[in-house]
């Protein structure tokens, strides 16, 4: 069964449909076909943005990264306004446990992208929900308080307020909230007044918070002149959403208003409609599979082409990406893969609690690097594509060809730095697959020697494509640059492999 994880990350504009547009790009792109997009949803009024994604852990990962890094790019929070709360460009990102996946590994998952984004991008990070690191941060209006103005000035100055990764500071884009939590429904009630008092009132007699409802936030907003109570259902089989829309039509009776419409932010679970269909149709017997659609469903998932063969197929397929390349970036993803298998067949075992911690990092540092290797499958056809458009611009004239040769000129340079990337996660992956080997679950040592085998085949890819690049450009120095350290990582994986063998020998 292939494993899905579901991520919402909230982002701070929806008013410039061409930086919505470079977000969801990059995180198409950073997924590396394992991660999909299901939906895209921007209010103006409230200048955010949220996205559904969903896809392998890995590839959700590798995703995100991507996508906060773009955000970061394109969004000053200094300069943003809108009605809803929010202390980052990229605001708040979720992982929802969805199938093969567990809550822990989400939180594995939260946990270890919040260390990349406070490492790599400088952007002050707070794990909330079941990641949360202080009980006082499962709540995400707590970390939200004051909003971006007063975290600026108070996250340097106020221990409580400091981040579990990055900076003491916040820049631009300001600060990232990344957590795990159960499936959420985002759902708004509007009401046939332009007073946000009335709407501020019946969400404060909803919400859990002031006495309400168990499981419901909410809020109240004007938008587009409508009075709009906004809502989270952090539990929908807890607290069905007929309820809360009763509640909410009650409230609002009270104060002389109706519900004139509602709406939806993202997706829902059919469970939830099932149960709300169930409320109001008095229809105490449905069950899901009662529903045409869902048996249809299993029916076509039964019969469908397994997913492991896509990448396989576009391989062999006659265009020139993905090629060696990419291939040598899935072969390292799936060494990474190996590992990640045998610390998990490692961890918890008894006969192995010497080495828990070890494989606990191994595990952790395992699947950080099968993110990045499968985000470089697309990353390499993406930058061959770029050399190919490069030779594509004209060369009429003088300038027209000393543009062109610059922009060839660049595109090698990126075309090589990807193989480059993959060659050192490979070497990485080799290493870890070296402690797996003699330290992790005997009964898996041969898959260890798999994932090392399919390491140094994803450095000797990588490598080919290197000097392939190198042997392109006119800057020798950075050529050079390049075939050295290529020549170092093959030596370093020599001596390692040649370990895993030996390793080999003594445990099978």
């Amino acid at each position: 069964m292939r494993q899905l994880v579901e991520c919402v990350p909230n982002f701070s504009e929806a008013r410039r449909p061409e930086v919505v547009e470079a977000i969801v790009a990059a995180l198409e792109a950073g997924g590396g076909g394992e991660a999909q997009i299901l939906d895209v949803s921007s209010d103006a009024d409230h200048n955010r943005t949220v996205v559904t994604l969903v896809g392998t852990p890995a590839g959700v990962e590798a995703a995100l990264f991507a996508g906060i890094a773009k955000a970061a790019a394109l969004i000053d929070l200094h300069q943003h306004r809108g009605e809803h709360p929010r202390i980052g460009a990229t605001d708040v990102v979720p992982f929802v446990p969805l199938r093969g996946v567990s809550m822990a590994d989400c939180i594995a998952l939260a946990r270890r992208l919040g260390e990349r984004v406070g490492r790599e991008l400088g952007i002050p990070v707070y794990l909330y929900e079941a990641a949360a690191t202080r009980p006082e941060r499962e709540n995400l209006a707590n970390i939200r308080k004051g909003e971006f103005e007063a975290l600026k000035d108070e996250i340097a100055t106020r221990p409580e307020r400091a981040p579990d990764f990055g900076p003491k500071r916040v820049g631009p884009a300001g600060a990232t909230v990344i957590g795990a939590r159960p499936f959420l429904i985002a759902y708004n009630l509007y009401l046939n007044t332009g007073d946000v008092a009335v709407a501020e009132k019946v969400a404060k007699a909803v919400r859990h918070l002031s006495g309400g409802l168990r499981f419901v936030k909410a809020r109240g907003f004007l938008v587009d002149g409508q009075a709009q109570v906004s809502m989270n259902l952090t539990d929908f089989t807890r607290t069905p959403i007929a309820r809360v829309q009763e509640a909410v039509r009650r409230e609002a009776a009270r104060h002389g208003c109706v519900i004139t419409r509602a709406e939806l932010v993202g997706l829902i679970p059919q469970a939830a409609l099932v149960d709300a269909a169930q409320w109001y149709l008095q229809l105490d017997n449905l069950t899901p599979d009662m529903i045409i659609e869902n048996r249809l469903a299993e029916l076509g998932e039964a019969e469908a082409e397994p997913d492991e063969t896509a990448f396989i197929e576009r391989l062999a397929a006659g265009t020139a990406t993905p090629g060696g390349g990419a291939a040598a970036a899935y072969a390292g993803a799936m060494a990474a893969g190996l590992v990640g298998m045998v610390a998990r067949l490692t961890l918890g075992k008894k006969k192995y609690v010497e080495v828990e911690a070890q494989m606990q990092s191994v595990l952790e540092q395992a699947d950080k690097l099968r993110a990045d290797l499968t985000a470089a499958i697309a990353a390499d056809s993406a930058a061959f594509d770029a050399v190919m458009e490069a030779f594509r611009l004209p060369k009429a004239t003088d300038e027209q060809t000393a543009a062109r040769a610059a922009a060839v000129e660049e595109a090698y340079v990126h075309a090589a730095e990807v193989p480059m990337r993959v060659a050192r996660d490979a070497v990485a992956v080799l290493g870890l697959a070296a402690i797996a080997a003699e330290q992790g679950n005997v009964n898996a040592v041969s898959d260890a020697g798999s994932a090392a085998y399919l390491a140094r085949a994803a450095l000797s890819g990588a490598a080919l494509n290197v000097r392939a690049n190198a042997a392109a450009i006119a800057d020798r120095d950075t050529a050079n640059t390049w075939l050295k350290e290529i020549a170092g990582l093959e030596a370093r994986a020599a001596e390692i492999l040649s370990a895993v063998e030996h390793t080999l020998r003594v445990r099978q």
